[in-house]
């Protein structure tokens, strides 16, 4: 299968034609992938373009939060967010239309099943999403969005449970004692650009209550979120 027929069948599967397909690709280009190619440039690869598309679906999934459950508060408009914008969540939506099987990653990813890892997927999710906004605009990046998470957002509006990230459970765990300060520093970051390692540490009203290690700032956080809930229980 070429390249080509790879990107119109990930369209058919998103029911949607991009008018710059280059904008699919640049979302689909894991950094090993541009790195192996020679290219280092941040408009080579995904990440900034997933930075985008992440803070498009915060404000998406709050908008559908706002307007269609008006009777929760605050707190709890927080809680279900993250829950549905959580990595498991994510990379389990493009899962659903085999979206992982698109990304181009490079040998040493593959090597190390890349396409499995939850942190590559949900990446790709937002960058696909970054992707659409720029090449279609806000409500149409929001139809496909909500309706790529419409079984997430189903489970978690019904008072179900999603498989949480432990970040997710961090903060309902820690929330049910009132408000709270909890945030994650990246305090170290090493390797080459092409293979980073990041070191995060998880602060609760600036008190340090885990840290985490991974190839990614995402994986990492899920690393000192897990440390923290075991340190409270054994608290």
């Amino acid at each position: 299968m070429t390249e080509e027929d790879k990107l119109i069948r990930l369209q058919t599967k998103l029911q949607y034609v991009f008018n710059d397909i280059s904008l699919l690709k640049l979302a689909l280009t894991h950094k090993s992938y541009a790195y192996e190619l020679g290219k280092t440039d941040k408009n080579d690869y995904n990440e900034r373009i997933e930075f985008l598309g992440d803070a498009i679906l915060e404000h998406i999934i709050s908008e559908m939060l706002y307007m269609q459950v008006p009777y929760i508060k605050e707190g709890d408009m927080t809680k279900k967010r993250a829950a549905i914008v959580c990595e498991a969540s994510l990379s389990t939506a493009l899962r659903r239309i085999n979206g992982q099987d698109y990304i181009y990653l490079g040998k040493c990813e593959k090597s190390t099943n890349g396409k499995l890892k939850d942190a590559i997927i949900a990446d790709a999710f937002e960058a696909i999403l970054g992707a659409i906004y720029l090449d279609a605009g806000y409500e149409v990046a929001s139809q496909i969005c909500l309706r790529l998470l419409d079984k997430e957002i189903e489970t978690v509006l019904s008072g179900g449970k999603l498989n949480l990230d432990y970040k997710t459970k961090l903060q309902e765990k820690l929330q049910v004692h009132g408000n709270v300060n909890i945030e994650y520093k990246c305090i170290k970051e090493e390797g080459p650009e092409h293979d980073k390692t990041f070191t995060i540490e998880v602060y609760l009203n600036n008190k340090k209550i885990g840290d985490g290690i991974g190839k990614s700032k995402k994986s990492a956080e899920q690393q000192a979120a897990k440390k923290a809930l075991e340190g409270l229980k054994k608290n």
